[in-house]
């Protein structure tokens, strides 16, 4: 049985969020979107992406394949894109979209775009799930940049991919096995890019109750700056 909690902040410089989570434990759909865009216009992509996504993968509760994540993730890609094509002022609109479905036996199916993140912790050790779809992790790294240089480029904060900006996705996916107690947190880089994995790794294996435990990361990004929006879900398998 899966148990799970979601929370969402603003942070300390921003005056509006726009991050939008779905914390569905009935039906095993757990969704975070970090939007972007000017006035509204990030608040809309992400809450659009991520309901079409949940209404999709909803519908195909009992269908498991890579091609049933993809196709739903062009859904959220099209609908967002046929939005900002209408509405002048959400033009140029997009989110990252990140995913964790409960696909049954114990297993949860990730699908992402952009660099919200998923993490586990499993026998007391911390591992990163998705994949970073940035100019860091794409283009800076390979150019022999030292971590501390790449931490302070001016192209770190810069997605190679996200939904709403481009025809075509290029959605990371894969399946995860969970043994009893391990945890999914799902993130947006407003926890990650300022709170490092040692602080998430024992945050998660403090005695706190899930609840608890997102309020005390959320704090400890705020604690940090919280120079961005912060939302995290974390899901445990009882």
């Amino acid at each position: 049985m899966l148990e799970a909690f979601g929370l969402s902040d603003p942070g300390c410089v921003r005056a509006n969020n726009e991050d939008y989570f779905i914390n569905d434990t009935e039906c095993g759909i757990f969704i975070l979107a970090d939007g972007m865009g000017g006035a509204n216009a990030g608040e809309r992509a992400s809450q659009l992406s991520a309901e079409t996504l949940w209404q999709r993968l909803r519908d195909v509760a009992h269908q498991d394949g890579d091609d049933v994540l993809e196709s739903a993730f062009s859904e959220a890609n099209s609908r967002v894109r046929e939005e900002a094509g209408t509405v002048p002022e959400l033009e140029g609109m997009g989110t990252t979209l990140l995913v964790a479905r409960d696909i049954g036996k114990s297993r949860l199916q990730l699908g992402s775009v952009g660099d919200s993140r998923a993490y586990l912790v499993s026998g007391g050790e911390l591992s990163v799930l998705t994949e970073d779809q940035t100019w860091v992790a794409e283009v800076g790294s390979r150019l022999g940049l030292s971590d501390e240089a790449l931490k302070k480029h001016p192209m770190r904060h810069v997605l190679t991919m996200a939904v709403g900006t481009a025809d075509q996705l290029r959605v990371f996916s894969r399946m995860v096995e969970l043994q009893p107690g391990d945890q999914v947190l799902l993130c947006s880089d407003g926890l990650h890019g300022v709170v490092n994995e040692k602080f998430l790794r024992d945050t998660l294996e403090s005695e706190k109750n899930l609840p608890d435990k997102c309020h005390y990361l959320i704090d400890a990004a705020k604690a940090a700056g919280g120079p961005d929006n912060v939302t995290v879900i974390l899901i445990q398998l009882t």
